[in-house]
């Protein structure tokens, strides 16, 4: 019995470092894209990201060949979820950053546990009890709490108004993505699903590039933006997205969508430790009641 109970929670460790990992590369994730887009337009940037994400994943899945047959019945949910992971959030988020401040759409993206929550307990069996409650909504808390310390403009009006809705409407994409997954993976492992999906949603995106791939000039893109893309189509969305999928399968989707509220605390502590950028006494406080809330989040 010691010892069963011992190897859950090494099981249960080793998950949530993993998770852990995921938002070191996501909250990384944001400056490499950010750097890389003056050089490469949104559209073509995804292209690439997701092309080298492609060819990785399914030479690693043949390699491994851990994957099962799939049924004809299959095929268009599966479909159907690689554009709502891959093509829809990925169009909803950028366009939506765009248009709006990127403090506004962090805000946002802080929802996706919300969203999470509400579409498992109303539409699915993964219902919401009082620690996921609270833990969720201290986690949202804490972000807001790091934006309104950090000085960044956070402003909710009619000039970011489409680009507010658009990155809310991502985060609701994803959240929903997030909790339809975790069916699928009772039937299929977390790195065919996750191939799968960057197939179809990745290669739909590939194809609307084509147009702005045909009017870059790759000759003047920097060696820096592309390692940029190979940084974000590697890590940010093939491994992140495998790992992803592999806790959904073992946590549950409210546990593991509370672990992406992590990614602005890891952001500041890499701006303050690398780049020296000062950390507010509100932003300490944010961090902190995030941390706690996913702690509440893990005892639910």
């Amino acid at each position: 019995m010691v010892f069963s109970q011992m190897r859950v929670f090494r099981s249960l460790s080793l998950i949530e470092g993993l998770l852990l990992a995921v938002a070191l590369i996501w909250a990384a994730n944001f400056s490499v894209v950010k750097a890389s887009l003056p050089f490469i337009d949104p559209m073509s940037f995804n292209a690439f990201r997701f092309g080298i994400s492609i060819v990785l994943m399914v030479g690693i899945l043949v390699w491994k060949g851990d994957y099962t047959l799939i049924p004809l019945r299959d095929i268009p949910a599966l479909f159907g979820l690689g554009l709502l992971g891959n093509t829809a959030y990925q169009l909803f988020f950028i366009f939506g950053l765009n248009l709006t401040h990127s403090a506004n759409a962090s805000v946002m993206l802080g929802t996706i546990p919300v969203w999470v929550a509400l579409v498992s307990h109303f539409f699915f069996d993964e219902k919401m009890t009082r620690n996921r409650l609270i833990g969720v909504s201290l986690t949202f808390g804490g972000i807001v709490l790091i934006l309104t310390g950090s000085g960044k403009e956070l402003s909710f009006g009619s000039g970011t108004l489409y680009g507010d809705m658009l990155t809310l409407g991502s985060a609701l994409v994803f959240g929903t993505y997030t909790v339809l997954s975790k069916d699928f993976l009772k039937r299929y492992p977390p790195l065919q699903l996750t191939v799968m999906s960057m197939v179809s949603g990745g290669g739909v995106l590939v194809v609307a590039a084509i147009p702005n791939l045909r009017m870059l000039d790759v000759a003047a893109i920097p060696t820096g933006a592309w390692l940029g893309v190979a940084y974000s189509g590697l890590l940010s969305v093939g491994l992140a997205y495998i790992i992803w999928n592999y806790a959904l399968n073992q946590v549950g989707a409210v546990r593991t969508a509370t672990y992406q509220n992590l990614v602005p605390v890891l952001g500041l502590l890499i701006g303050y430790f690398l780049m020296g950028e000062p950390l507010a006494v509100l932003q300490m406080a944010g961090s902190l009641i995030v941390i706690g809330g996913i702690i509440v989040t893990r005892r639910g």
